[in-house]
């Protein structure tokens, strides 16, 4: 008779073996008791599962049996990272830096100016906000080759944003207000979100959702840049392609040959550039270089032909100084407040999703590691003294941090570098910028946004994953269409659908044993596997919760159903006893275990047993607490299911 396992031992049982052999013909299977995990008090489960959730990186290790003074310098370092770096730079670290700070500035400032523009900015405001931001997070900031300014998406996300409720021509001054207290929410969002160590909300944007948003958003700020490309004068300030193409074709007459042969003139040559770099990254420096020898050019040739080409616009006067103060004009009570607020939140995520994928992205690739949480804060105080700044959203850039990394940098010294660089363009040299034709900008703008449309991506999700297609169709169509915060919003919906799907409907797997072995695995994924006959085993592969109960005992009674139909038609052995392999249930809530004893109870009438196979720990203590185990009686609960097929077979042979 074979040995009884029902039993519910203490923690000291995990100290037994299991035998393994390879044998053709297996020996006697040792029957192993199913143990509760270690007693702890509920203040203790709660402090460690409050641990796993929003310390799961144990930031304090690092202070453990340190003494007082060593954990106040460890502390300083924690909070400044620069104090961790610093002691250690050397001159040839710096001759490094100042050569990558140098040539992000290259690139820094024409995107500055041009990003501005596309947020419904005055130029100004894209170069305040290459100077102030990059030194906060030289200081706070844990990546060192981060480069960090105005980026595309978030410069498009806030122009969308505004402009639906304030006009940018028409209110300029509430228009700037509200960018500045976007730009504060934003910053606050982010540095909470590092503060209380949630950095897990940004995750639902999935990389499907992210795929689609940024192609959709491409197109859409390629197409608003048609106005300057083709000298339009009287533009939609819609975000959506059918008033966009509308605008385009309703305004011919307003077209210019002299800016349209500028442009696009230009535009080749910069994606001429790109093409260059990206095939031969050695020569990074290349399309670098490329947007500010074109505003230069550029420049020089309105300047020399302004008589002759008057119908191109031009910048104009842009202010010379340092960044003016702006925390009087944040803007807290009114009836747009609920607009900066919203604006704040949803740039905020962006721009925090790609400063810290790209920060991630470049640590990987030097093999050293970015602290998220530090991240979030970095980049949430550099956008709150941003605010108070005259700066719009900044965080990491992609093109610049790329740049930043090909050119050698070592620290974020190379931000420190950039932003000089910057403040000697703002001290001296803004009167250079008055004959930049915007439609250099809008060039400039394409070039940036066009390798936004990762076609490559969206194919692989189409191969792997077709749920995952669907919310990149549904975000790339919802902002091209609709609007793109509706675009987004969408893309996050079926993202959340997608998870919920995954909860309410569980995998179930019917196993079978691979011949020669203690092996038990899906029947339709091994062809080897072999039904055991009167046994059904089945596995659960998620936890069981109130949302996916009752699904799951309508698809466990299927499948008994359907194995009964089965061996019917085969006039195979009848059907004895049923086996819940709970090796992939995590978890399990008041429902579920009202599922088990459910299902027991309707075996039962059915003259079928119902077994548990390897519930995990703290499965395993809810179900005893609950008193459910009591109910199994004998031969109920064994540790592997071929334990459980060995014992309840030699219970059968031994019964009369």
């Amino acid at each position: 008779m074979g040995v009884n396992s029902h039993r519910v031992e203490d923690f000291s049982c995990h100290e037994t073996s299991l035998r393994i052999t390879t044998e053709a013909v297996m020996p006697p299977m040792e029957i192993h008791s199913v143990c509760l995990p270690p007693q702890q008090t509920t203040l203790q489960k709660l402090k460690l599962r409050l641990g796993e959730i929003f310390f799961p990186d144990d930031p304090l290790y690092r202070f453990k049996n340190q003494t007082l003074r060593k954990k106040l310098l460890l502390g300083l370092q924690f909070l400044f990272p620069i104090f961790q770096w610093g002691p250690q730079y050397s001159l040839r670290l710096f001759r490094s830096d100042i050569i990558s700070g140098l040539t992000i500035a290259s690139l820094a400032i024409p995107q500055g100016i041009s990003y501005a523009k596309l947020a419904n900015l005055p130029p100004i405001v894209g170069l305040y906000s290459s100077f102030v931001p990059p030194l906060i997070y030289s200081i706070l900031g844990s990546s060192r080759h981060l480069g960090v300014g105005p980026v595309s998406i978030a410069s498009l996300v806030m122009g969308s944003m505004l402009s639906e409720a304030v006009s940018p021509t028409e209110d300029q001054i509430l228009y700037l207000k509200l960018a500045f207290t976007a730009t504060f929410f934003a910053g606050v969002f982010q540095a909470s979100l590092g503060l209380l160590r949630l950095g897990f909300v940004i995750d639902f944007l999935s990389k499907a959702t992210l795929v689609g948003f940024m192609a959709g958003a491409a197109i859409i700020v390629s197409l608003q840049q048609l106005k300057g490309l083709l000298g339009i004068v009287h533009f939609t300030s819609k975000m959506q392609f059918v008033p966009v193409m509308s605008s385009v074709f309703n305004n011919r007459d307003e077209w210019s040959w002299q800016t349209i042969v500028i442009g696009f003139s230009f535009l080749v040559f910069l994606l001429t550039t790109r093409h260059i770099s990206m095939k031969n990254p050695k020569l990074f420096w290349v399309s670098a270089a490329a947007p500010l020898t074109s505003v230069i050019i550029s420049t020089l040739l309105v300047f020399c032909l302004k008589s002759k080409i008057h119908q191109v616009s031009i910048i104009g006067h842009l202010p010379k100084g340092l960044n003016p103060p702006s925390a009087n004009m944040l803007y807290f009570n009114g009836s747009y407040l609920e607009v900066a607020i919203k604006t704040g939140i949803v740039t905020g995520i962006l721009s925090l999703t790609e400063g810290i994928a790209v920060g991630r992205t470049f640590a990987a690739l030097k093999n050293y590691q970015v602290d998220g949480n530090k991240e979030m804060m970095a980049i949430g105080f550099m956008n709150i003294a941003g605010s108070c700044s005259s700066c719009y959203v900044t965080t990491g850039s992609f093109s610049r941090s790329a740049v930043n990394y090909n050119a050698g940098a070592q620290t974020a010294v190379s931000n420190i570098v950039m932003a000089s660089a910057v403040l000697v363009t703002l001290l001296f040299l803004m009167p250079l910028f008055y004959y930049t034709p915007n439609v250099i900008l809008a060039a400039i703008i394409i070039t940036a946004v066009i390798g936004l449309i990762d076609y490559q991506a969206a194919y692989q999700l189409w191969k792997v994953d077709k749920l995952d297609f669907l919310a990149c169709l549904s975000s790339f169509f919802g902002v091209l269409f609709i609007s793109v915060p509706l675009g987004l919003a969408i893309a996050v919906g079926v993202s959340v659908f997608k998870i919920l799907l995954h909860v309410t409907r569980p995998n179930t797997v019917v196993m079978g044993n691979i011949p020669g072995t203690h092996i038990y695995q899906s029947l339709s994924r091994y062809r080897e596997a072999l039904r055991v006959p009167s046994f059904l085993i089945l596995a659960v592969e998620s936890p069981i919760y109130f949302a996916n109960s009752t699904y799951l005992q309508e698809r466990i009674l299927r499948w008994v159903r359907e194995e009964e139909e089965m061996i019917k038609a085969n006039n195979g052995n009848a059907l004895k006893c049923i086996i819940l392999d709970m090796t992939a249930v995590t978890a399990i809530d008041t429902s579920g275990i009202e599922l088990v004893c459910e299902l027991r109870k309707i075996m039962e009438k059915r003259s079928l047993q119902l077994v548990l196979a390897n519930p995990v720990g703290s499965v395993m203590e809810k179900l005893h607490q609950s008193k459910v185990l009591e109910s199994f009686g004998l031969n109920g609960l064994y540790l592997t299911v071929g334990e459980a097929i060995a014992d309840i077979s030699a219970v059968w042979k031994s019964q009369p």
